[in-house]
């Protein structure tokens, strides 16, 4: 697939770039794209959530009552869990929820959500550009003139462009990352991938290998 190299005014440079098929014209993977958007999203939560079971609970351990003879079920402490004020039975606990995933696997997802965006026709390949300071202003202005600004957008550049970021951060429908940090989940969730120039070369030599 051939796609035209857009300037950040929406111009076409006359420049064509083709898009590799072992990275952007394969077929996608649809379990190895869940395993990988469902590591990406347990990576997120903290795993700091804890309630007060029986043991954190403060108060006394007396046995409240005898143990036959009464009618009711056992009891124990008034600490049980079945009581009100007591500690909550199985509470959850902190932990990771991390996910291991092999590198041949996570490869395979990203290029299927490629190929996905490519069919799509969602790409849009963009030559490289830089903005003199961070300004919001500016960087709606790109997306108006790749006529984006209403949809969500994903940006790769090759290396960290700061004042691009720093401008798309005020923006909630657009975001800026790097080759080296592109995720599935990122891909999927963008309604336009635009892509730069140099950009391409490294996100083929890095899931071409």
């Amino acid at each position: 697939m051939k796609l035209s190299v857009l300037n950040s005014k929406g111009k076409k440079t006359g420049r064509e770039v083709t898009l590799p098929k072992s990275v952007f014209n394969i077929e996608p993977n649809d379990h190895a794209l869940y395993l990988d958007v469902k590591q990406f999203l347990a990576a997120q939560r903290q795993g700091t959530h804890k309630a007060k079971e029986r043991a954190d609970i403060n108060g006394s351990t007396r046995k409240i009552k005898k143990q036959k003879g009464t009618g009711t079920a056992r009891a124990g402490s008034k600490k049980s869990g079945l009581f009100r004020g007591g500690g909550r039975i199985f509470g959850p606990r902190p932990r990771d929820y991390d996910i291991k995933l092999n590198r041949k696997l996570k490869k395979l997802a990203r290029k299927s959500a490629l190929s996905i965006k490519a069919k799509e026709n969602a790409i849009t390949i963009i030559e490289d550009f830089e903005f003199k300071s961070p300004k919001t202003k500016t960087f709606i202005d790109v997306l108006r003139a790749l006529n984006i600004d209403s949809n969500k957008s994903l940006f790769v550049f090759d290396t960290s462009n700061i004042n691009v970021y720093l401008s798309s951060r005020n923006f909630k429908g657009a975001e800026v990352t790097t080759t080296s940090e592109i995720n599935t989940y990122s891909i999927l969730n963008a309604k336009q991938l635009v892509i730069s120039e140099s950009s391409l070369l490294s996100i083929n030599e890095n899931l071409s290998k």
